[in-house]
């Protein structure tokens, strides 16, 4: 072939591949508010997500008066940072922001009339797609889940809502700290409903990146027979971090390879192993315990599994958080009466379509997963695990056995409600 023809061939075919190129970064501006830089896109009202343009407001109209809002933006998978200019030439504001399936990332945040506040956070984004043909087994319960579609939703709440200007950019050098686990982990994507997973976020800087690929119901060995950690590693990375809580449905399972020093031990070793294959490092997380109390106390109901996660951990040279003792500390301090206020314990009619009380005593409200991500965070920092040096300034040292002040907990309901608890109840 001549050489001429074929460098042509060559450029254009270069050119062809980056027209087709997913974008990635974006910058918006609200109105043309402060905050927007001069190449930003306005986004007005009439901004409504489409898949021609891919962004806009998404899942419910414009925002109108200080009505909660979500925005999202076509991404492909990765970490993406996201810079937000928060605040209103025409109003005082106070706003929470939160992303893709309900995790937190800045809380209340006031601003006066006339004020600009500037946060960063950096978001992870994943579809179900593992490799060409393979793909994630998802459950129909997550086939509308935020965290699993091909947008990055950002959701905008608070008792006045004000946003002056989005930025996100990709970022590939951040150290990403994976989660694995079942309900008490998930990003929950309802309200009353939360987990300490979508919880941890909120106490880290823009150096890293929670990814939590939790669900509801899973087990060690069938969060591997779906693909979630063959997911995830697609996305891991020497330096990055796996965290595992599993227990609650292990537990149920029956056969004969069933049990916690079998089929148990078996799944948690494949995980450490493939974690360390791509220069991540494990750490062990025992079962939070459930709302068991007798005369007082709590009466351990995970069995021997808890024990045997500390012997697998120390066979396996394995750093643990032992969520399960800490959360005992919890549940104790709050006392049997109060504790309730950290479970989905509601009587009848507080949500829409809730025709009877909810007394769930395994799940978690905001409140109660607030403080279990504080456990988490105190689990990493006696650890001496790396990541704590990039905890926000405003993270305080938090004791289980002082847990918060409800009243001192302000959280913002998100719009959406179910009444469906989750799996593996």
């Amino acid at each position: 072939m001549n050489i001429k023809r074929t460098t042509f061939l060559a450029i254009n075919l270069c050119i062809a591949f980056n027209t087709f190129a997913q974008k990635t970064d974006y910058s918006f501006g609200f109105d043309n508010a402060k905050g927007s830089s001069k190449d930003a896109i306005s986004i007005t009202n009439k901004a409504i997500y489409n898949t021609h343009s891919g962004y806009g407001y998404d899942l419910l109209p414009a925002p109108k008066g200080n009505a909660p809002f979500y925005f999202s933006v076509n991404e492909p998978d990765g970490n993406y940072l996201v810079t937000i200019t928060l605040g209103s030439k025409n109003k005082a504001g106070s706003t929470t922001v939160r992303g893709e399936s309900r995790r937190l990332f800045y809380e209340n945040i006031p601003t006066n009339k006339g004020e600009f506040k500037t946060v960063s956070f950096v978001i992870n984004k994943r579809d179900t797609k593992i490799s060409d043909g393979v793909y994630v087994k998802i459950k129909k319960r997550e086939e509308h889940k935020l965290n699993w579609d091909d947008k990055l939703t950002l959701e905008f709440n608070g008792e006045a809502p004000c946003v002056a200007a989005v930025n996100i950019k990709k970022v590939n050098n951040v150290t990403t700290l994976f989660l694995c686990g079942n309900s008490t982990v998930v990003d929950q994507d309802n309200e009353p409903w939360a987990s300490w997973g979508q919880m941890i976020p909120r106490f880290f800087d823009e150096n890293i990146c929670v990814a939590n690929y939790a669900e509801s119901g899973e087990t060690a060995s069938t969060f591997l027979a779906v693909g979630r950690y063959a997911k995830a590693l697609t996305q891991m990375k020497p330096g990055d971090y796996v965290f595992m809580e599993f227990g609650h449905n292990d537990q149920k399972q029956r056969g004969k390879n069933a049990g916690p020093y079998k089929n148990f031990w078996d799944s948690l070793t494949e995980f450490v192993r493939l974690a360390r294959e791509k220069g991540a490092t494990p750490v062990f997380v025992t079962p939070t315990q459930r709302r068991t109390f007798v005369n007082g106390k709590i009466k351990d109901s995970h069995g021997e599994y808890p024990q045997a996660i500390r012997n697998l951990a120390e066979r396996l040279d394995v750093q643990v958080i032992d969520l399960n003792e800490m959360t005992r500390t919890l549940y104790e301090a709050l006392g049997e009466e109060n504790s309730v206020k950290a479970f989905v314990h509601y009587p009848a009619n507080t949500y829409p379509n809730q025709k009877e009380a909810l007394a769930d005593n395994t799940h978690f409200n905001p409140y109660g997963a607030y403080q279990i991500a504080k456990c988490v965070i105190e689990g990493m920092k006696r650890l001496s695990l790396p990541i704590v040096q990039d905890l926000r300034k405003d993270y305080h040292a938090y004791d289980p056995a002082h847990p918060d002040d409800l009243k001192s907990f302000h959280w913002n309901n998100s719009p959406f409600t179910e009444i469906e608890k989750p799996d593996g109840n």
